[in-house]
């Protein structure tokens, strides 16, 4: 986080731009982290809060939408590219469009919680083309405006005691995979009650 936020004093919003976006392509970068650091630049005086936050979710949404249209655009053809054969492996694949089918744009908006899995997923929207753009987009706003907000305001209200900070956004993690682990738990529990019904009615 040290390094983002010396980063983004020196470049200022351009830079939080830049790094979401790459976020959105799958990089390796917590995005979590990054708003945070976006954030402490803003308690620090360097940028206003509020741009902070229109720029973090431009950036969001660029960076998800980028993946939604390679995967629209290129189909299941982007898969002969071997750096996005690391982030949506054929058995992904499948398993994503599984949960499509399941549970629609639930997935889509479930994606922005789900570090890991949110390239993957936005891309398979694309693939797929079961959702519009339009759609993506609104769902991917409305899933964003709950997260991008709460972490860019952490990190400009705990800017000035970075200890503290640290121990929060471990505290925002846990409670974050707690409602992944919440949610995969609920979904298994409708996919078996749904699979008892089936073989009932057989």
């Amino acid at each position: 986080m040290e390094f983002l936020i010396n980063f983004f004093t020196d470049y200022g919003y351009f830079a939080v731009l830049f790094v979401l976006i790459i976020c959105g392509f799958g990089a390796p970068i917590p995005e979590d982290i990054t708003l945070v650091s976006g954030g402490v630049i803003s308690g620090l005086g360097y940028t206003d809060p509020h741009i902070m936050v229109l720029v973090s979710m431009l950036g969001v949404l660029i960076g998800d939408s980028t993946m939604y249209w390679l995967g629209r655009i290129y189909g299941v053809k982007i898969l002969r590219f071997r750096p996005v054969r690391k982030i949506l492996t054929l058995k992904r694949l499948k398993m994503v469009r599984t949960q499509f089918d399941k549970y629609g744009n639930r997935v889509l908006f479930t994606a922005r919680f789900l570090p890991g899995l949110r390239a993957p997923i936005y891309m398979v929207s694309g693939i797929t083309r079961r959702v519009s753009f339009l759609r993506f987009v609104l769902i991917d706003f409305f899933a964003a405006i709950i997260s991008v907000p709460i972490w860019v305001y952490l990190g400009h209200f705990g800017a000035s005691n970075l200890d503290w900070l640290h121990a929060q956004i471990k505290k925002g993690q846990i409670a974050i995979y707690i409602i992944i682990a919440a949610l995969v738990l609920f979904l298994f529990w409708k996919w078996k009650k749904s699979k008892k019904q089936n073989t009932a009615s057989d």
